[in-house]
């Protein structure tokens, strides 16, 4: 593992002869001039080199419920270390955590010297990352917080590393990722929560400076590998909480991922650059209405209801499963397999 944190070189950039390079580790490929950061702001040319700003710099860290990830068919009822960092490769208006990934990022939008104030940070290292991990007594480690793909480098190795010492390693992204990176990581990835912010890709283009696809082929590409996925839709009052949205992001999961896809349906609230109004009660039932006509997993998030939208139903006998109020989480009729135990129907549950 590498010793001097403070310079650790990025990967997957190509250099330029003007002394400039061009970062490919997300589908923004910036190109940097030397003494620039990037977009994200986690990755700056120091004379020609890229730089992993961001590498074993920690913002936050806790033990977490895994249902705050939110994976609710993953290890139900159990905790987990969870740690981010800073910095995003997405600019979403109405980020909700915009304090810690919104920071050290250009001014500008783009590539820049001027860059926003970063969160306070601690050193931690990979392997104090995973000792702290076996200390808490957690089943694993959840990347998350801000955007883990853009401290790459430094995920790549706590995961390697964690996996040697039989701890999960969990993923909560946006998913906006180059294929080469993806594959390099996902054989050290055992569950991902990825975040699908709208089936229209203008949505993607005007409030997070980005675009949908990649994020479409990063979930297909993580089902496929065999990595437990579960996905997030925040409902943005007047942007994407209409009924098309909601029957496109369902049959999209239905017909791409599957329809046992654990789907959240998650409120959103006013906070940095957004002040529309938080979404209602009602759009979120309504949303949860439609999506679960064909996904029998769907979830209402942050809404702290109990009985429909929160617990876990059998999809064949609609024995309740898991029972969930918030984060009091009960486990009620599963078997050692994640099955049901009345029917026993499986139901997309990983517990070990």
């Amino acid at each position: 593992m590498r010793s001097d944190v403070s310079s650790t070189e990025a990967k997957y950039y190509i250099k330029r002869e003007d002394g400039s390079v061009i970062c490919q580790l997300c589908p923004n490929v910036c190109k940097i001039g030397q003494g620039e950061t990037g977009r994200c702001g986690a990755r700056k040319n120091e004379k020609g080199k890229l730089i992993a700003l961001s590498y074993a710099r920690i913002s936050s860290v806790a033990v977490d419920p895994i249902e705050k990830k939110p994976l609710y068919h993953f290890h139900p009822a159990s905790d987990i270390l969870s740690v981010g960092s800073f910095g995003c490769s997405l600019g979403c208006l109405f980020c909700q955590n915009a304090e810690i990934s919104q920071g050290g990022k250009p001014l500008s939008g783009e590539p820049s010297e001027r860059i926003s104030p970063r969160p306070p940070t601690q050193l931690l290292r990979p392997r104090e990352l995973v000792e702290l991990a076996l200390r808490q007594r957690s089943f694993g480690i959840s990347y998350t917080y801000n955007e883990p793909f853009i401290w790459f480098e430094y995920l790549l190795d706590c995961a390697k590393l964690a996996r040697q010492f039989g701890l999960k390693n969990v993923l909560v992204s946006n998913g906006y990722v180059n294929p080469e990176p993806l594959n390099e990581l996902i054989p050290f990835i055992d569950a991902a929560n990825i975040d699908i912010k709208s089936m229209d890709d203008s949505f993607y283009k005007r409030l997070c400076s980005a675009h949908l696809e990649p994020v479409l082929k990063t979930c297909i590409a993580l089902k496929k590998s065999g990595v437990h996925l579960e996905v997030t839709n925040l409902i943005v009052t007047g942007e994407n909480d209409s009924e098309r949205n909601f029957v496109e992001l369902r049959d999209w999961i239905y017909e791409n991922l599957g329809d046992d896809t654990p789907t959240h349906l998650s409120a959103y609230f006013p906070h940095y650059k957004f002040n529309a109004p938080q979404t209602p009660l009602e759009t979120v039932k309504k949303a949860f209405e439609i999506v679960s006509e064909k996904l029998p997993f769907t979830y209402m998030g942050n809404v702290w209801r109990s009985g429909q939208g929160s617990d876990t139903l059998c999809r064949n006998c609609k024995t309740v499963l898991v029972k969930r109020l918030g984060y009091s989480v009960t486990v009620v009729a599963l078997t050692e397999k994640g099955n049901c135990t009345n029917c026993g129907t499986p139901n997309n549950f990983i517990l070990h």
